[in-house]
C-alpha cells in the first residue's frame, strides 16, 4: 500500500478525476484490511495516532500558522479563523479524542437483532463497516483527526477533501497519521487527502459512485447544499445550525442568563453556538436589559425586534432585525432576539426559521417543556441547559464526523454507529423455501 500519490504517473497526478478515482480504489483495497481486524488491532493504531499527533505539534502548529495567515490576508471571519486555528492544547484534546475512541466499544459485530424463525432458520442482524467514507468539510483542521479515527474504529477507510483554508495544516496531519498506520501493520491508504486537486478533485470524489460509500459534508449551508445538489454518493446532510434559546415565562433568569451568555459566546464559530433568542413578553422588562448589557460586555451585538430594542440599554451595540437575522447562522459575535407573545409563538418561529440542528428551552414549567419537546422538531432538542451540549464527545460517543440535521440513516452528532451499516446473517439447516 501506498500513502500518498508518488507513485502515480504525471499523467494520471494532473486529471483530477483520474486520480481520485484512483484513490478511491486503493481506499477500497485498503479497507479489506479492517474487514477482520480486532478490537485490539484498531485501538492500537487509535493509540499510535494520538502520539503521532502529539509528537508531531510543531510541525503542525507551523503549517495551521500558515493558514492562518492565508486566512487574515483573504478576510476570513473571526469565527471562521478560530475553527481554523490550532494550538498546544487543541492539538492534545484532539489526540485524547482518539483516546477517548479507543475506550469506547466496537460497533462492528454488534447483532442489532435477531431471532428463530418457526422454520428454525436462525437470523441475526449485524453492524458492519461501511467501506469508504468521503469527507468534505471546511477549514476544520481537527475534523481531519476525527474523521481518521472514527472511521478506523468504525472499520472504514475515509478519503477527505479538507478545503484550501486548511491545506497546509491537513496535508502534514494527514501525512503524519498515514505513516502512523504504516508503523502499526495497517495500510496508509486508509486515510487520504484529495486536496491536491482542488474543487475538481472535490467534484469528482462527489462522483465516486460504487468506490466511496457514503459522503458526509460539515461546513456552510452553501457548501452542504452543493454536496446535496450535485453527488450520485449517497450523502448523509449535516446542516447548518441556525439555533434558537427560547426564554419562557417561568425561567429562572439567573440561571437564563449564565445559560445564554455560555450558548452564544463560549465559543461562537462553531454549529451548535445559539444565534436566536425568543423571550417570553412576560419576563421580557425583567430579562432583556441585564441579558443585552452582558452581552454588550462579552462583545455581541444584538440584533433586535422593536420590543427588544426598546428595552435595550442604551450603550449596548443593537440593530434592528430583519428576516434576513432570523434566518441566520452568524458564526460570529451577533444575536437576533425576539420578544414572543407565549410558547405556541416561540414554537411557530422556530418553525419559520430553524435549520432542524438544536433548540433549547429554559423553563420551570413541566407541561412547556414537554411540549416544546414533542412539538419542535429538530436533531437534539434541549431543556435547561446549552445549545453547546450538541456534541459527539459531550453525549459519550467520543469524537463526531458531524451532527445531522436529515432523518434517514443518521439524526443528531454521527459516532461510530453511524458509520455502519448492517448485514443480515442467516444460518439454516439445509433449508429450503416452500
Amino acid at each position: 500500500m501506498t500513502t500518498s500519490l508518488e507513485q502515480q504517473t504525471p499523467a494520471v497526478q494532473d486529471d483530477p478525476e483520474v486520480a481520485v478515482l484512483a484513490v478511491a480504489r486503493r481506499a477500497r483495497e485498503a479497507s479489506r484490511a479492517l474487514a477482520t481486524a480486532t478490537r485490539a488491532t484498531k485501538d492500537a493504531a487509535l493509540h499510535a495516532l494520538a502520539d503521532a499527533l502529539v509528537a508531531a505539534t510543531d510541525r503542525v502548529l507551523d503549517a495551521n500558522a500558515r493558514d492562518l495567515e492565508r486566512g487574515r490576508a483573504n478576510g476570513m471571519s473571526p469565527g471562521l479563523l478560530d475553527r481554523l486555528a490550532l494550538t498546544p492544547p487543541r492539538v492534545a484534546a484532539i489526540a485524547d479524542a482518539l483516546r477517548e475512541l479507543a475506550a469506547l466499544p466496537d460497533p462492528v459485530g454488534e447483532v442489532v437483532r435477531g431471532s428463530t424463525l418457526p422454520n428454525g432458520l436462525r437470523l441475526r442482524q449485524l453492524r458492519v463497516p461501511m467501506g469508504v467514507v468521503g469527507m468534505i468539510y471546511e477549514a476544520r483542521p481537527n475534523v481531519t483527526v476525527d474523521a481518521v479515527g472514527l472511521a478506523l474504529k468504525s472499520g472504514n477507510a475515509v478519503i477527505l477533501r479538507g478545503g484550501s483554508a486548511a491545506a497546509s495544516s491537513n496535508e502534514v496531519i494527514v501525512e503524519v497519521l498515514a505513516h502512523a498506520l504504516l508503523a502499526q501493520g495497517l495500510p496508509g491508504d486508509l486515510v487520504q487527502s484529495v486536496d491536491a486537486w482542488g474543487r475538481p478533485g472535490g467534484v469528482a470524489l462527489m462522483h465516486a459512485r460504487g468506490l466511496v460509500d457514503v459522503l458526509v459534508p460539515r461546513g456552510g449551508a452553501d457548501l452542504i447544499a452543493t454536496v446535496v445538489r450535485e453527488a450520485t454518493v449517497p450523502v448523509i446532510e449535516t446542516g447548518a445550525g441556525n439555533c434558537h434559546l427560547y426564554v419562557d415565562a417561568s425561567a429562572d433568569l439567573a440561571d437564563a442568563l449564565a445559560i445564554l451568555l455560555n450558548a452564544k459566546t463560549q465559543r461562537v464559530g462553531v454549529c451548535n453556538a445559539v444565534e436566536t433568542m425568543l423571550v417570553h413578553r412576560d419576563v421580557a422588562d425583567d430579562f432583556l436589559p441585564s441579558a443585552v448589557a452582558a452581552l454588550a460586555d462579552a462583545g455581541v451585538t444584538v440584533h433586535g425586534d422593536e420590543a427588544t430594542l426598546r428595552r435595550a440599554p442604551e450603550e449596548a451595540p443593537t440593530v434592528p432585525a430583519t428576516d434576513e437575522d432570523w434566518g441566520t447562522e452568524y458564526l460570529s459575535l451577533d444575536l437576533a432576539v425576539r420578544v414572543v407573545d407565549d410558547l405556541d409563538a416561540a414554537i411557530a418561529h422556530i418553525r419559520r426559521w430553524s435549520t432542524g440542528h438544536t433548540e433549547a428551552i429554559l423553563t420551570q414549567d413541566l407541561g412547556a417543556s414537554e411540549r416544546f419537546v414533542a412539538e419542535v422538531d429538530s436533531a437534539a432538542v434541549v431543556v435547561n441547559a446549552s445549545t453547546r451540549f450538541t456534541d459527539g464527545g459531550q453525549f459519550g460517543l467520543g469524537a463526531e464526523i458531524g451532527i445531522s440535521t436529515q432523518k434517514l440513516h443518521a439524526r443528531g452528532p454521527m459516532g461510530l454507529g453511524e458509520l455502519t451499516t448492517t448485514k443480515w446473517v442467516v444460518h439454516g439447516d439445509g433449508h429450503v423455501r416452500p
